[in-house]
């Protein structure tokens, strides 16, 4: 065998199907780049009912097909159209089916502004899935505040916007500026180290950051992952106020509130002065009615206890009292003069014809029964034994009747009654002779 015929022997012991070629192509390109970003035109855009995208990325000299499923369309923040300029990200493969080389995206965004609204949209999602734009996090906003902070560029139009309109609107809020870059690699740090230094001073009750309008590029300071949570942490109410009324920045969402430019945040942290004086004229006014009401309310509750109190005076009682006893006088004289009479015809009738009769027949009756009492008192009494001589000796001092020697003590005082009076004396001394009957 020749050399040609034994080298064309060795070739074909390696012979790939279709199939194995296109697997170790596909293999070969995935593993040879990794994930990579192409940036060229939008042509050939295919969206089918599947919802993925379809589309080819081409230059001046060349093109390459590109597949986006579905599960990545989301979040794009712009609708893709042929002949944009777009860059996506993603793997090269190839699709083994037909060979065909292509790349396979899992992002899409526009070129220039497109790279940032893509960050913008990443950082946007993953705050808010950590809870940083919920509405439980958002503080109050004090009501009527009298010291505000503001950061923002002290040269700029958005600083001169919030005094011009705090002064028409709340003159005597103290307003202390914490003047900041808001644009370029400065001006994030710049912020971050404001709000912290305007919470550790402690002077403000609400801080208001911002700046006026422009690209997104030059609002992308406010939209830096660490002004975000420097917001987030703040103890004092944020208010921010970046771009015009259309920009939207993720110190918008963060903040505690979120005014859609600088006059306009002025405009909401202030009460707005000549409403406050119509107000406080009207508050006057009902206050004033009010009072004269309740003036005229108590003025006649005076008079009503002025007449009570007359009423109750001691001196008006004392003349009702008089009049009452005047009249209870005259009608006890008239009951009188007309009771009287009555009651002495009353009396007489009795005496004449119920007193007279039963004395009459009472007194007679009542001299026989006393004749015979005083007969038989007669009977019992000493006098007349007294009389024929005898005598009662008594105690001076008890009164007890003396009825025997033994009763006397020697210097005793003593009572002698006679029918006619009595004898004092005291006994000089005692004897038990008796004197009999019949002795003179």
């Amino acid at each position: 065998m020749e050399y040609d015929d034994l080298q064309q022997s060795n070739q074909m012991d390696n012979i790939y199907t279709p199939s194995e070629l296109n697997h170790e192509a596909r293999l070969h390109l995935e593993a040879g780049f990794g994930r990579i970003w192409v940036e060229g035109e939008l042509s050939n855009l295919s969206r089918p009912s599947s919802g993925h995208m379809y589309f080819s990325l081409k230059d001046d000299a060349a093109q390459i097909s590109c597949a986006l499923f579905r599960s990545n369309t989301y979040g794009m923040g712009f609708t893709p159209e042929n002949g944009m300029l777009v860059r996506a990200r993603g793997r090269v493969s190839l699709y083994e089916a037909r060979g065909n080389y292509q790349l396979i995206a899992d992002s899409l965004v526009r070129s220039g502004e497109g790279l940032l609204r893509a960050k913008f949209e990443l950082l946007k999602n993953n705050l808010a899935a950590e809870g940083l734009f919920d509405e439980d996090n958002k503080k109050p906003l004090p009501a009527y505040p009298l010291r505000i902070a503001v950061i923002t560029s002290p040269s700029g139009a958005a600083l001169r916007d919030i005094l011009n309109v705090l002064q028409r609107r709340w003159p005597i809020a103290a307003v202390r500026v914490y003047g900041v870059p808001v644009q370029g690699n400065e001006a994030a740090p710049a912020i971050v180290n404001a709000l912290a230094a305007a919470n550790r001073h402690g002077w403000a009750q609400v801080i208001v950051t911002g700046r006026g309008g422009g690209s997104l590029e030059d609002l992308w300071a406010f939209n830096e992952e660490a002004v975000a949570r420097a917001i987030f942490a703040s103890e004092l109410p944020v208010v921010s106020a970046v771009g015009h009324e259309i920009d939207f920045s993720i110190s918008d969402f963060v903040a505690d509130l979120r005014a859609p430019t600088p006059s306009a945040a002025a405009e909401l942290i202030s009460p707005d002065q000549r409403v406050l004086k119509q107000n406080l004229s009207a508050l006057g006014n009902q206050l004033q009615q009010r009072c004269i009401y309740q003036l005229q309310r108590l003025s006649q509750k005076l008079d009503h206890l002025s007449h009570r109190l007359r009423q109750q005076h001691p001196g008006q009682r004392l003349l009702q009292h008089q009049k009452l006893l005047q009249q209870t006088r005259h009608r006890l004289l008239m009951a009188g003069a007309r009771i009287v009479p009555e009651r002495r015809r009353y009396l007489q009738e009795i005496t004449n014809h119920r007193l007279l009769p039963a004395g009459m027949r009472i007194v007679p009756e009542r001299r026989r029964i006393l004749q015979d009492l005083a007969r038989t008192l007669s009977a019992v009494s000493p006098l007349p034994t007294l009389a024929r001589g005898y005598a009662i000796v008594t105690d001076a001092t008890s009164g007890a009747a003396i009825s025997s020697i033994r009763d006397v003590a020697p210097k005793q005082a003593l009572v002698t009654q006679l029918h006619d009076g009595q004898i004092l004396s005291k006994a000089e001394e005692t004897n038990d002779t008796q004197i009999e009957p019949g002795d003179d």
